[in-house]
């Protein structure tokens, strides 16, 4: 049985993705001292990393977020991949945040320790982003959608 993929995730993760390549195409330039496009790279990944927000939060607030469709005997490996992935996007976007505004203020010190850091957990949260995605809703079909305006009051 074929199935349609969802438009608002299906964008959402894209973003996501295209955070962590302007992330890894910034790393490239700053290795070679190309600071002028380093901060335009990184500056467009924090832009793309804010429109994925910005769907996935409307998403989770107005239509809501959908529940695991896969089976019972593995529901359990989903939800604890799906805590990890939650952990490391949370720290990823802290560490993001504060990797940009060190850039950005010449607080190089600071930014050039946690840099590598912040980049290689971008990376995994990109990656678990899309293997979340793939999981609710291309190997399963995703499960009951609430929405979280709905969960709360009713309506």
């Amino acid at each position: 049985m074929e199935h349609s993929l969802p438009v608002l995730p299906t964008i959402s993760t894209t973003f996501i993705v295209l955070s962590a390549i302007m992330v890894a195409i910034g790393w490239v330039q700053i290795s070679k001292r190309k600071i002028d496009a380093h901060k335009k790279s990184m500056t467009l990944a924090g832009i793309f990393a804010i429109i994925f927000f910005i769907i996935y939060a409307s998403r989770t607030i107005f239509i809501g977020n959908t529940s695991f469709g896969g089976p019972d005997d593995i529901k359990i490996y989903y939800t604890l991949f799906l805590v990890f992935h939650i952990t490391l996007a949370t720290s990823g976007a802290v560490l993001g945040i504060i990797n940009l505004y060190t850039g950005y203020k010449n607080k190089l010190k600071l930014h050039r320790k946690i840099g590598p850091f912040t980049s290689i957990i971008w990376f995994a949260t990109a990656i678990t982003g899309v293997a979340v995605y793939l999981l609710l809703y291309v190997f399963y079909h995703g499960g009951e959608t609430t929405s979280l305006i709905k969960a709360i009051f009713g309506f």
